[in-house]
């Protein structure tokens, strides 16, 4: 499971340091793709290979399913930890989330996220708001 939050620097080349407890799930490989809310979302690869399993069920018919296929899978690459435990974020994703220097690196159970820190502060600060995460959370049964 991915918990914790994490800033970390981005390198010249469009490195990342992957968090120590993170590494050992992600060694066996892994998949960077473009996500929600301008993320990017890090997937083990027997994640990567479950969510294409349940992509594959949806129908072509469906508009939907087509819609977050090509959202998620065109941009994806595979993506391999380095000897210093750093992921390579290729520059047209970076680009396409505003990633410079830093990023933040976030656990979210079965994936990571990696975010641009100003986003990340944003998104953070509208769950400040106790009233909307009440009815965010509303129907989830937990």
């Amino acid at each position: 499971m991915f918990t914790g939050e994490y800033r970390h620097s981005v390198d010249d080349k469009g490195r990342i340091a992957v968090p120590a407890r993170f590494r050992p799930q992600l060694e066996s490989g892994a998949f960077l793709s473009r996500w929600m809310e301008s993320c990017l979302a890090v997937h083990t690869a027997a994640g990567w290979e479950a969510l294409s399993t349940r992509m594959a069920a949806i129908p072509i018919t469906d508009t939907n399913g087509r819609l977050f296929s090509r959202f998620v899978f065109s941009g994806a690459s595979p993506a391999e930890l380095d000897r210093q435990g750093r992921v390579l974020v290729p520059a047209y994703l970076r680009d396409e989330i505003g990633l410079a220097s830093e990023a933040v690196v976030v656990g979210t159970r079965d994936h990571v996220e990696i975010w641009a820190p100003d986003r990340w502060d944003d998104y953070r600060r509208a769950l400040e708001d106790p009233q909307a995460l009440a009815q965010a959370f509303e129907g989830l049964g937990i």
